[in-house]
């Protein structure tokens, strides 16, 4: 989708070239884009032109220069998201991706392929924590990942919410144009995907830490720029071995309070947002694992535990930070309270100093463990990192390492999660 007019950057493009060719790091946005897709295998493109898409059209021409093939469809009139995918039903594969021509990105285009064709979507959206999700529109899923409603960023929010924003990069179904009207503009999010999500269509929310930026200003292209020429853009395909710091939650990320089965126990320790923060820019993924019994206990649900995440994500997010996973473990192997849920007093390889959880992680992401830190505040923590092969770091807040559990030393030791991170980042 390449038509739009750009008006955020008439001060890069003087509106003498259209939206998709504005330069970034020597080349067009459409180029970095056609040059990933290649990557990919994906050989033939349709563009979709507008504003000055005869520019388009005498830069790309069939698209043989960069080894795919190019055709267009020009709207004469403005077709909005959605339009004029009902105008070219007749040239689309039976499943095909969907990209908007402002967007910098590096996907493992077959890694989401595998999750569409495993939940049988009629479209799949490429979804992402980021760092404002305040004023983004957040993409509502269930525990299978159907998207089963949206909430807009011009709604007020008066609750807690997971940082899972929509990136505008979509593997569809062709059936999915039967949804579109015939020359009419339409809106692909509002219009198509939410009532469609809302009838329990089959679409579906592919979470992906990989990088996919808008770079519609002119303070977007600058940072896409850096990124690109840092590498920061190629390395966080998944296509490449990743590293991650690990970090406990409870005395870690937030305060220690015991057991939190309410999200209004929860709060963050002091500098955690910035901690996070720094580590989003880093290069290294960032993923809360946590042992989390008061699912075993009785004290609250899996749902409880999932609305005490996101009041996480929501405060991290509204200063700018945000987390590519939380997993926990809701497992205790000891039997004999009150009103504990049997289903879930077992013994598991998730419950930490086991390391299932971060060997999930691994193959999701495609981890090097070797490459990869443990953070936390407990023995049982640096144990867990010990168990798995990483590196170890031990902070100084929560239970400080009291806990008497295991007899082990952690590689580094930090006050707090802040001097950690800058502590790993600095080598």
């Amino acid at each position: 989708m390449a038509g739009g007019k750009g008006t955020r950057l008439r001060s890069v493009t003087n509106d003498e070239i259209p939206k998709p060719l504005a330069p970034i790091a020597g080349k067009p946005i459409l180029q970095w884009q056609i040059e990933c897709l290649r990557r990919n295998g994906v050989m033939d493109i349709i563009l979709i032109t507008g504003h000055l898409g005869e520019k388009i059209e005498a830069y790309f021409g069939n698209g043989s220069f960069l080894g795919v093939h190019i055709s267009y469809f020009r709207e004469r009139e403005p077709l909005g998201t959605a339009g004029a995918l009902a105008e070219v039903r007749d040239q689309l594969e039976g499943t095909f991706l969907l990209a908007f021509g402002d967007t910098i990105f590096d996907i493992s285009i077959a890694r989401m392929l595998v999750f569409h064709r495993e939940k049988g979507a009629e479209a799949s959206l490429f979804v992402h924590p980021n760092s404002h999700p305040f004023d983004s529109d957040i993409v509502l899923r269930d525990k299978n990942d159907h998207v089963c409603g949206f909430l807009s960023k011009h709604e007020e929010r008066s609750g807690w919410y997971d940082n899972c924003v929509n990136a505008g990069f979509y593997i569809v179904d062709r059936t999915l144009c039967n949804h579109i009207p015939q020359g009419q503009k339409t809106d692909l999010e509002k219009q198509v995907l939410w009532p469609l999500a809302e009838k329990g269509g089959a679409v579906y929310a592919y979470c992906s830490p990989e990088y996919i930026k808008d770079a519609g200003t002119p303070e977007r292209i600058t940072a896409a720029e850096k990124e690109l020429q840092s590498g920061v853009v190629s390395a966080r395909n998944l296509g490449k071995r990743q590293k991650c710091i690990f970090l406990d939650r409870d005395g870690t990320v937030n305060r220690h309070r015991g057991l939190i089965s309410d999200p209004a126990q929860l709060e963050l320790e002091p500098g955690a947002a910035e901690s996070v923060k720094l580590l989003n820019s880093s290069g290294y993924l960032t993923i809360i694992v946590t042992n989390q019994p008061v699912v075993a206990r009785g004290m609250c649900s899996m749902e409880d535990v999932a609305a005490i995440h996101n009041k996480l994500k929501t405060l991290l997010g509204e200063q700018g930070a945000y987390l590519d996973d939380i997993l926990f473990c809701p497992h205790h192997p000891d039997k004999g309270y009150p009103e504990e849920n049997p289903d879930y007093k077992i013994s598991c390889r998730c419950r930490k100093p086991d390391i299932g959880m971060l060997e999930e992680c691994a193959l999701k992401y495609n981890i090097d463990l070797k490459q990869s830190w443990m953070v936390g505040d407990t023995t049982i923590d640096i144990q867990t990192g010990i168990n798995a092969g990483t590196h170890t770091a031990l902070v100084l807040t929560g239970e400080m390492g009291r806990d008497g559990k295991y007899s082990v030393s952690p590689e580094r030791v930090g006050t707090n999660l802040l001097e950690i991170a800058k502590q790993i980042l600095e080598g």
